[in-house]
């Protein structure tokens, strides 16, 4: 093909103009760079180098490099002055220019790569599998009393041990700790501990009770033929109430109760029913019907053999109420209170609407009418069109067609507003102390803006903070995403950190169609800062909970080999979740660095 002078000469005028850039965003950011701490000094220059780059439409000048048979870019973001500098010398010489200096007095390509790996490694631990990418585990209650799956999980490949802090206690974490510090002994393996501070996580509050009621349905099919039985577990009241499909028993004894035996009794509807004992283990008398059963306190159970006995029915507690929303309902949001479903008079006329609480009034300072609002990720959406002092109130104009349950503690998103209130609740001030003292990494959740990372900062600073921990800030939302560089910035002021893509809520605050550009930029914009990056959420989620991945799950973790980590969530099935993802991080990644595709030698044969 020949080549143009004159190409050649637009090419590398403009690619003088972006090193111009460059050099002057360096004059202008001094003491950016000299704020962060001096193990990101080169980083934070490449960042801003990159974002010299990015300040361009260079997809002209990509088109040409690509008809030259040289590299556009795509993965350069690590070392893009390297890069820059490189290409440019390379189209100099083409053209008989003198090589450059700059060239020779700039990091090469091979030692900027490095930092990242560096920073991986201080981070995430050492590689101890055969794969780059770290996988990080959340650990399920039971771990505290089951070291077993513990050291199970850490075999079936997980690298970072996740513990939540939303959820449980110090004395469950504390258990926890001490399982993962015996696994870790036990199989000769350094495990990294990470905990997540709860951060002001934004959930619907309490919901009425509804009657104290236990409803045993049996299964039907199309033509009403029973299928499988009604199913329940008699126990003594004294056991306390232990789950939807158990009946708690008043003081009198169930070791008179025999095989076969049948029971009579009128139930909560006043239906008279009939129950057959199946099943005896100890205290536990398994019944089956093949009608369905209310159960409600002071039924009474009629067993009449030789003798008549009989059997009452305990306290059982009330049952959880949701709210049931269809697309042009209204919803009133309050500050306080209790949550109802709405209500209608005889004629089927609405006399009150739903209502539930938010439990971080804070947000009522930020909300506006046409602001959008999501709950239980994303599964019901509305539009803000009334806001007062104490309460506002939503039109809902997202929801399945014959509606949907809105229940109590569920997320709720509201993608156009921009919360200022911090990060740092006083709860995850009151867990700062454990987590120090206990953990690796901590998971800093909502961050925002540069302030919220500055506030934990200053929190850390009043604790005896081990220099080398690590600090991973998880974007979860519009406004964060928006400011990832000045948190970027903030965050490197100390050694060891992180970048967590929460891509659960992330999808929602900035739109479904927007999350594929979205978490690509976060991850160009930490590669440029060399800063490692958390895949996060719903990575094979239907494996983990069910048992069964689908096709697209398989495609997703394919993709998070442009993380650093990647998050697995709890799940029956997580030692399958665990062992699949090893599988495949460790088969894709001598084809995959990152972004860029590495060209191994095809396994398969050519054709004959």
């Amino acid at each position: 093909m020949k080549i143009k002078k004159e190409n050649i000469v637009d090419l590398i005028s403009g690619f003088d103009t972006i090193l111009r850039k460059m050099d002057q965003g360096q004059k202008n950011a001094k003491s950016t760079i000299q704020g962060v701490d001096p193990v990101h000094k080169k980083s934070v220059q490449n960042l801003l180098d990159y974002l010299a780059f990015r300040s361009f439409d260079v997809r002209r000048m990509q088109k040409q490099l690509k008809n030259l048979g040289m590299t556009r870019f795509a993965n350069a973001e690590q070392h893009i002055r390297a890069s820059v500098l490189t290409v440019r010398s390379l189209l100099g010489f083409v053209i008989g220019e003198e090589p450059s200096e700059a060239l020779q007095k700039q990091w090469s390509i091979k030692k900027v790569g490095k930092i990242l790996d560096k920073k991986n490694k201080i981070l995430f631990g050492e590689r101890f599998h055969r794969r780059r990418g770290r996988i990080m585990v959340t650990l399920p209650s039971e771990a505290a009393d089951n070291p077993d799956l513990v050291k199970k999980m850490m075999e079936h490949g997980l690298d970072i041990a996740r513990i939540n802090c939303a959820h449980d206690n110090q004395d469950v974490w504390s258990k926890m700790i001490a399982n993962i510090r015996r696994a870790s002994k036990e199989l000769d393996r350094p495990i990294k501990i990470a905990m997540d501070l709860a951060g002001p996580k934004i959930r619907t509050g309490e919901i009425v009770k509804g009657p104290k009621v236990l409803r045993c349905k049996p299964t039907k099919d199309s033509m009403g033929t029973v299928t499988k039985p009604a199913r329940m577990t008699l126990v003594p009241e004294s056991e306390g109430f232990l789950g939807a499909q158990t009946v708690p028993i008043k003081s009198k004894k169930l070791n008179s109760i025999l095989m076969g035996d049948v029971m009579t009794l009128v139930d909560g509807r006043g239906k008279h029913r009939k129950i057959t004992v199946v099943e005896i283990e100890h205290n536990r008398i398994v019944v089956e019907s093949d009608q369905t059963v209310y159960f409600v306190p002071g039924t009474v159970l009629i067993k009449s053999t030789d003798i008549l006995e009989e059997y009452v029915v305990g306290d059982i507690p009330q049952l959880e109420q949701v709210i049931l929303l269809k697309e042009g309902d209204e919803l009133w949001v309050t500050k306080t209170g209790i949550g109802h479903p709405s209500r209608t008079d005889d004629n089927g006329q609405l006399v009150q609407p739903a209502s539930i609480s938010c439990q971080v009034p804070e947000v009522f300072d930020y909300i506006k009418p046409g602001h959008g609002i999501f709950f239980d990720d994303g599964k019901i959406g509305g539009i803000i069109i009334e806001v007062g002092k104490e309460n506002f109130k939503v039109a809902i104009t997202l929801a399945k067609s014959n509606g949907s349950k809105l229940r109590a503690l569920k997320g709720i998103n509201f993608p156009d507003s921009r919360f200022g209130f911090s990060g740092l609740t006083e709860k995850d001030r009151e867990d700062l102390p454990f987590v120090v003292r206990n953990a690796d990494i901590i998971n800093f959740s909502f961050v925002n803006r540069p302030e919220d990372v500055a506030e934990l900062y200053e929190e850390l600073s009043l604790l005896d903070t081990p220099v080398q921990m690590g600090i991973i800030c998880k974007i979860e939302t519009q406004l964060g995403y928006e400011n990832l560089i000045p948190i970027l910035l903030a965050a490197m002021k100390s050694k060891n950190i992180g970048i967590m893509i929460a891509r659960g809520d992330l999808a929602i605050e900035t739109g479904w169609h927007n999350l594929g550009k979205i978490q690509d930029e976060i991850l160009s914009l930490c590669g440029a800062a060399h800063i490692p990056v958390v895949w996060a959420t719903q990575v094979l989620e239907g494996l983990a909970k069910k048992g069964l991945p689908s096709r697209s799950e398989i495609t997703d973790a394919t993709a998070a080999l442009k993380a650093e980590c990647i998050m697995l969530n709890k799940g029956k099935y997580i030692l399958d979740a665990i062992t699949l993802l090893d599988s495949i991080l460790s088969k894709m990644e001598p084809s995959q660095n990152k972004k860029e595709p590495m060209l191994a030698k095809l396994e398969r044969s050519h054709p004959k």
